[in-house]
C-alpha cells in the first residue's frame, strides 16, 4: 500500500494527487489503476509521462505559492515553561498511543469498533477486541498499543520524528539546513520505519538526489501529513515565536514535501510554539493560521473551522463538514489538520474529551492525536493530563531513532529546556 518503490502504487497515487490539486486528470487515474492491476509497467510509464504534462484547471480558485515565514510578534514565555514543555512531550506520547490501534479507519468504523468495545466516546486508551466487528480491521499496532498491553510508550514514527527534531536542534541549532536533515535521516532513521513521502524522499537521497528534488521526484505523497508530524520540536524550541518555529519547520519539510505539505508543517510548528505561551486553542490556532499562505486550501479550511466554532456549531457539525468538504486521502494534510483544529476547539479544555474527538474522527488517528496531545499539553501543562494515562507507559518511550530507544519523557523535556537561553526559562 502506497509503496514508494513500486510504480504500481506510485503512478495511480500521482494521478490521485494531481486530481485533488486541480489538474485535469480525466481518465488517467482509472487507466493507471487498471495498468497497475495488470502489472503493465510500460503503460504505467506512458501514463506517468502524460500526468507530468497536465495543466492545472484555469478556474482553480486557490493560490499555493512557495511558502514564506511572515514576521509575527514574539510573546515571552512564562515561568511555567518547563511544565508546559513536559506537558507537551507527555501529551504527544499519550495522544499518539491513544490513536494507534484504529489508525486508518474511517469515522463511522472507529465508532462501530469503540461501541463494540464498550467505550464510546473514548475514555482512555483504546480497548482491545480480538475479534472486531465485521468489516473492521485494526491497525497491526493494536496488539501492543491498546489499553493494558504496553509497559512503555510504543514506538511510532510520530514520536521518532519529534525525537529526531530534538537531535537536529541540539546538533545544528538555528543554523539547521535541509541538507543537515537529510544527513541525519540517513544516519539515524531506518528506511523501513519511514512511510509515504518520507520513504520516497529517503529513496531519492539514496539515489543521490538533493533537495528540493527529493520532494518532487516520484513522490505523490508530497502533500500528505508526513511533514506536519515531524515538526513539534521546532515549536518546543521557540515558545511564543511562531515565525522562527515555522521557518525551521520549512527547512525540515522541504526535504520531502511541497505546497500544503509544507504549509501544514509550518502551521503545526507555529501552533505548538504559540500554545506554550497562550491559554486557549483559538489563540494558538490564530497564530498558526497567520503563517499559512492566505489563499491556500489549508488556510481556507482552517478559517472555515474557526468560523464554525465562533458561530456556535457543535463538534459533530464540524466533523460532518470535514467529511463532506475535505475529500482527500486519509493521510492527507488538509483533512487531518482540520481534525486537529476541531479536537482542540471543541475539546472544552478536557484532555480525554479532546483526544476522544481526534480519535473518533478517524483517518490518521495516531498522527492527529499526537499533535492534539502535544498542543493540549503545551497549553495546560502536565497536571491537565489524567495520571492514569500519564503513567501507563512508565515514562519510557520506545524509538527506532538511533540513540533514543527507551529514553524517558523527563529526559526529553530536560533536553528540550536546555535548548533555551537561560534568560527565557
Amino acid at each position: 500500500m502506497h509503496d514508494a518503490l513500486d510504480l504500481r502504487d506510485l503512478i495511480p497515487d500521482e494521478a490521485e494527487q494531481l486530481a485533488s490539486s486541480g489538474y485535469a486528470v480525466g481518465d488517467l487515474h482509472a487507466r493507471a489503476r487498471l495498468a497497475a492491476a495488470a502489472g503493465d509497467l510500460t503503460h504505467l510509464a506512458d501514463i506517468e509521462t502524460a500526468l507530468a504534462a497536465l495543466p492545472r484547471d484555469a478556474e482553480w480558485p486557490y493560490e499555493e505559492p512557495e511558502p514564506e515565514s511572515p514576521e509575527l510578534s514574539v510573546t515571552p514565555a512564562g515561568d511555567d515553561l518547563a511544565d508546559r514543555i513536559r506537558g507537551a512531550w507527555l501529551g504527544r506520547c499519550v495522544g499518539n498511543t491513544m490513536g494507534k490501534p484504529v489508525e486508518g479507519l474511517g469515522r463511522a468504523d472507529v465508532r462501530t469498533y469503540l461501541e463494540a468495545a464498550g467505550d464510546w466516546p473514548l475514555s482512555g486508551f483504546v480497548p482491545y477486541v480480538a475479534t472486531p466487528p465485521p468489516g473492521i480491521t485494526l491497525h497491526p499496532s493494536a496488539v501492543e498499543a491498546s489499553a493494558g498491553r504496553f509497559d512503555a510508550v510504543p514506538r511510532d514514527d510520530d514520536l521518532d520524528w519529534t525525537m529526531l527534531g530534538l537531535h537536529l536542534l541540539e546538533t545544528y541549532g538555528s543554523e539547521l539546513r535541509t541538507e543537515d536533515v537529510a544527513r541525519e535521516w540517513l544516519d539515524r532513521m531506518p528506511f523501513t520505519q519511514t512511510y509515504t513521502a518520507e520513504r520516497a524522499a529517503y529513496r531519492n537521497l539514496v539515489h543521490s538526489l538533493h533537495p528540493p528534488d527529493t520532494a518532487t521526484t516520484r513522490n505523490p505523497y508530497r502533500e500528505w501529513i508526513g511533514a506536519l508530524i515531524r515538526v513539534d520540536a521546532y515549536g518546543y524550541a521557540n515558545p511564543g515565536n511562531p515565525t522562527e518555529a515555522a521557518r525551521l519547520a520549512l527547512v525540515d519539510a522541504s526535504l520531502s514535501h511541497t505546497a500544503n505539505g509544507l504549509y501544514g508543517a509550518q502551521w503545526a510548528a507555529a501552533l505548538v510554539a504559540q500554545a506554550l505561551v497562550v491559554t486557549t486553542p483559538a489563540e494558538a490556532l490564530g497564530s498558526a493560521l497567520a503563517v499559512v499562505p492566505p489563499r491556500s486550501r489549508l488556510a481556507d479550511s482552517q478559517r472555515c473551522l474557526l468560523d464554525l466554532h465562533e458561530q456556535g456549531a457543535t463538534a459533530e457539525e464540524a466533523l460532518d463538514w470535514i467529511d463532506e468538504t475535505l475529500d482527500y486521502n486519509w493521510v492527507h494534510t488538509l483533512n487531518n489538520a482540520a481534525i486537529i483544529a476541531t479536537a482542540l476547539l471543541w475539546g472544552a479544555g478536557d484532555y480525554v474529551r479532546t483526544l476522544a474527538l481526534s480519535v473518533g474522527a478517524g483517518r490518521d488517528t495516531d498522527s492527529t492525536s499526537a499533535t492534539v496531545g502535544s498542543v493540549f499539553g503545551a497549553l495546560h501543562g502536565v497536571a491537565a493530563i489524567p495520571s492514569a494515562l500519564a503513567t501507563a507507559g512508565n515514562g519510557v518511550v520506545r524509538s527506532a531513532v538511533r540513540g533514543f530507544d527507551r529514553i524517558t519523557i523527563d529526559e526529553l523535556a530536560e533536553r528540550t529546556l536546555a535548548l533555551h537561553h537561560p534568560a527565557t526559562l
